[in-house]
């Protein structure tokens, strides 16, 4: 195998701890291998989609003052028919959307939000 060296805030050193524990691993190592597999798995899902698209869409992310998902909302708000936010603990935001899209347009979207890497979790639910 190939050796590479990462650099990581402590929020992603908590995250891939949590997976190690979670999972059982016994190495950071297999964790990131683990993760990118995951990541792979979303990218798949992604290049499959097409036609037009109708789910819903889940987002929580740290800052509720941070204006970068309203920016994304009002670029696709021709994609999004209903939006709910939502305030959590430790200053954390909920965003539930709900999708109706052509897939080029909704693929734009999601890579928008995924590439402005201000998101705790995202996933969407495809109906």
């Amino acid at each position: 195998m190939v050796v590479v060296s990462v650099s990581l805030d402590e929020g992603s050193i908590i995250s891939l701890e949590n997976i190690m524990e979670c999972l059982k691993m016994k190495s950071r190592s297999e964790a990131v291998r683990f993760a990118i597999g995951a990541a792979e798995d979303t990218l798949k899902e992604m290049e499959e989609i097409s036609g037009s698209v109708e789910g819903v869409l889940i987002i929580v992310h740290p800052d509720h003052y941070d204006s970068w998902l309203s920016i994304i909302q009002h670029r696709y708000d021709q994609c999004i028919k209903t939006q709910l936010h939502s305030h959590l603990h430790n200053r954390r935001c909920l965003d539930v959307m709900i999708i109706s899209a052509d897939a080029g347009s909704f693929k734009s979207m999601m890579q928008d939000i995924y590439s402005a890497g201000k998101s705790n979790y995202i996933q969407f639910v495809h109906s």
